[in-house]
């Protein structure tokens, strides 16, 4: 089957394979990180174990995942030697040190302090521990940080010039780093790691709430995470929207092609295409359902901005427009549902039933996957839209592949795929089998105070169903 495709397909199948992977780790990782840092500090300040409890059963989970996100992008990284070396050594001056300060920002923080997090509260104290998991979260942020910003500078690269040999070379590193689209892609990409994290969290403390809905641990969870949902879905909207304004801006085919106008609209007035089979042959979307105007509206925010469609550009300059126009629905349709949940889960808690929802539980185990898919979805609208280009309107894709025949990149790409589903498959299973597991029941701070202040630890303790509606969470 392999065969009947290019070099150069087959290097963007494996590419496009092995960041599909990759992208959901840290988009967990990131906002777990946070969210461990949140459990550490509130245990700290109210001394209630169940928020200690849930800070162990969490970090076991981020360490497995973080380990196979480090794997997953070392593996990423050499590919650019041996799949695209034409565009490392065109962009490596610029890209080259981007990356490598990731790795001595970013990942160093998160390796140097992850053990002491993991490991380290009876041997440093719990405030040299709270500290290290705070710059756990904060490495986190930052290689976010530098990662986007040499993805954005691909998108709307600026700040360089091209010297004799035809490499991109660096002239304003302010400029190169907070190129025009970085802000945006950052805020979007961190707040949809945070969602991503809050799905998984709620949906774990969902299942659990269905099994025992006495657990407070699992109480805690899902309220926490229903916060989230409530607060930070608007914002993250927000955020898309003005991310859409900024494309629209700089990469007004991909634009196009996400809204499948294959037609311009010099006065404005665009419809808004809800569904539709997209011809890049034909050029037209056929079976066309839309809303009049809408289009407008939402992409400039009035009514008579001129719009172009696919038919201002040269037919090989156009993003292909069938796919990112689905990916596009998906991850706004996702976007959407969560919005969904952050106000049924408010509308529970303004009842006094958030934890006893069953209903509102099960949408929640649903949901748990979510924020993968819309990670995914996301990132495919925003390559693929990029395309022909690697470095956009500057460096095609077909001429930043390396000079490979098919053959040996047909049989890299098989080995990846094999060993990423058994590696990687059992590494995911192995942190379902982890999620699956109940977590501890925590006694009430007020009822272990004493005893422990004698320096008697109780043997057990039974949970109330009144712990379970007054987690102050």
């Amino acid at each position: 089957m392999l065969d009947s495709f290019s070099a150069i397909d087959l290097a963007r199948f494996q590419f496009a394979f092995t960041i599909s992977a990759h992208i959901i780790f840290p988009a967990f990782t990131i906002g777990l990180a946070s969210f461990l840092a949140v459990l550490n500090g509130l245990w700290l300040w109210r001394r209630d174990e169940a928020y200690r409890r849930l800070f162990d059963y969490w970090k076991t989970i981020f360490a497995v995942v973080f380990g196979m996100g480090v794997v997953s992008g070392i593996v990423m990284s050499y590919q650019f030697g041996t799949n695209w070396s034409v565009f490392s050594d065109r962009t490596g001056p610029v890209l080259g040190p981007l990356m490598g300060y990731e790795v001595l920002s970013a990942f160093f923080l998160e390796a140097g302090f992850l053990g002491i997090m993991l490991f380290g509260r009876e041997r440093v104290g719990d405030r040299l521990h709270m500290a290290a998991t705070v710059i756990v979260a904060l490495g986190t942020l930052m290689s976010a940080f530098w990662i986007l910003s040499v993805n954005s500078w691909m998108q709307t690269p600026q700040g360089y010039s091209i010297n004799d040999v035809g490499q991109f070379v660096p002239e304003d590193w302010w400029l190169i780093i907070f190129n025009p689209s970085f802000p945006y892609r950052l805020v979007h990409m961190v707040l949809a790691a945070y969602l991503t994290t809050a799905f998984v969290v709620g949906g774990v403390g969902a299942w659990h709430l269905l099994r025992n809905r006495d657990n407070r641990g699992a109480a805690i969870m899902f309220s926490m995470a229903m916060w989230m949902a409530l607060i930070v879905t608007p914002i993250q909207i927000l955020a898309g929207d003005l991310h859409g304004l900024n494309t629209l801006a700089h990469q007004p085919a991909k634009i196009a092609a996400m809204e499948g106008h294959f037609e311009s609209f010099p006065e404005g007035r665009a419809p808004l295409v809800l569904f539709g089979l997209p011809d890049d042959a034909a050029g037209e979307t056929r079976y066309k359902l839309e809303i009049p105007l809408l289009g407008s509206l939402i992409l400039t925010h009035s009514l008579d901005t001129p719009i172009q469609g696919l038919d201002a550009f040269p037919t090989d300059e156009r993003p292909p427009s069938a796919l990112i126009f689905w990916t596009f629905r998906i991850m706004v349709a996702v976007g959407f549902a969560m919005l969904g949940i952050g106000l049924w889960s408010a509308w529970a808690r303004w009842k006094g039933r958030l934890h006893e929802a069953r209903w509102l539980h099960r949408a929640a185990v649903l949901m748990a996957p979510s924020g993968f898919l819309a990670v995914l979805c996301g990132w495919i609208t925003t390559e693929v839209g990029r395309q022909p280009y690697t470095v956009y309107g500057l460096l095609r894709t077909a001429d930043s592949a390396a000079p490979l025949e098919a053959a040996a990149v047909s049989a890299s790409l098989t080995a990846f795929i094999v060993v990423y589903f058994l590696v990687f498959g059992s590494g995911t299973y192995y942190v379902l089998r982890l999620m699956s597991k109940e977590p501890q029941n925590a006694v009430d701070i007020d009822e272990i105070g004493p005893t422990r202040a004698a320096g008697i630890t109780p043997v057990a303790a039974r949970p109330t169903a009144t712990h379970v509606g007054a987690t102050g969470s």
